[in-house]
């Protein structure tokens, strides 16, 4: 078969893809997939020069080396996210968890599980900087799996549409535009910058990081997940929280159906 076409996926190649995002990332890739599956991978069988879908998950399984890997689950996640995003949540951190820490003068650690291509850490960032004291020790940790989505969140460089969520007293405070061939980008100034460490992180690996944090947010990224998958990750993120620390998940990830040991405080936010 020529290699510049693209074969078929089989339906016992997209149920060894389906195990193999489980195995090695907890993505849970439904049924109806296949499609979506079919044409992430399909470029990576050309790459590395495989025939077949079949012939290229059996490398996966027997000898390809890690970076492979870190391609696949690159491909088959999916990164959408916005400034500001359910804002409620802001919201809340700004009233509830920053006062004490104001009050106490407590260092605050805040962890972006998930943080894609950076707009959350950066909003965290911007709200607070503007919140808390000059000079007050603060450090956010954003993680992500996807190497290439973490490459673009530590440029900081977004585009008219991305920046959109920004209103312009803070875009002119917070961002630096720069003309370009393609229109007008947004660069986050350095000051933002310094507050916030990116790292390669599968969440279904070890965690070097020690803790504790005074709020953790995972926000539409348990979706991708089972529920006995939610349900260890949930306990992790418990064991890694200060006493008193929040969970943040998304609004469509209710933590009602898992077993935990959080006291709910409103629609996706939790306390330990």
């Amino acid at each position: 078969m020529p290699l510049t076409s693209v074969p078929p996926l089989a339906d016992d190649d997209f149920r060894r893809v389906q195990r193999l995002a489980l195995d090695w990332a907890g993505l849970a890739i439904a049924a109806g997939k296949e499609g979506l599956v079919h044409s992430r991978l399909a470029r990576r069988l050309r790459e590395t020069r495989h025939a077949t879908f079949a012939e290229y998950l059996t490398w996966l399984e027997q000898g390809a080396p890690a970076s492979e890997r870190v391609a696949v689950i690159d491909l088959l996640t999916t990164n959408k996210t916005d400034f500001f995003r359910e804002p409620a949540h802001f919201d809340y951190l700004v009233r509830e968890v920053l006062p004490p820490v104001i009050a106490s003068g407590a260092p605050l650690r805040i962890w972006s599980a998930g943080c894609s291509s950076g707009e959350e850490p950066y909003t965290l960032a911007m709200v607070l900087r503007e919140e808390l004291p000059a000079g007050h020790d603060v450090r956010i940790l954003a993680t992500d799996i996807s190497t290439r989505i973490l490459e673009k969140a530590r440029q900081g460089r977004y585009g008219a549409d991305a920046i959109a969520g920004v209103d312009p007293a803070r875009r002119a405070r917070w961002f630096t535009e720069q003309p370009t061939p393609h229109g007008p980008q947004w660069t986050v100034r350095g000051e933002l910058r310094a507050m916030v460490a990116f790292a390669y992180l599968n969440l279904m690996g070890a965690w070097p990081m020690k803790g504790p944090f005074d709020a953790i947010l995972c926000r539409n990224v348990m979706i991708y997940f089972d529920k006995p998958t939610q349900t260890r990750l949930v306990q992790r993120f418990w064991e890694l929280l200060a006493p008193g620390g929040h969970l943040f998940t998304g609004h469509s990830e209710s933590l009602t159906a898992l077993e935990h040991r959080y006291r709910y405080v409103q629609p996706a936010v939790y306390a330990k």
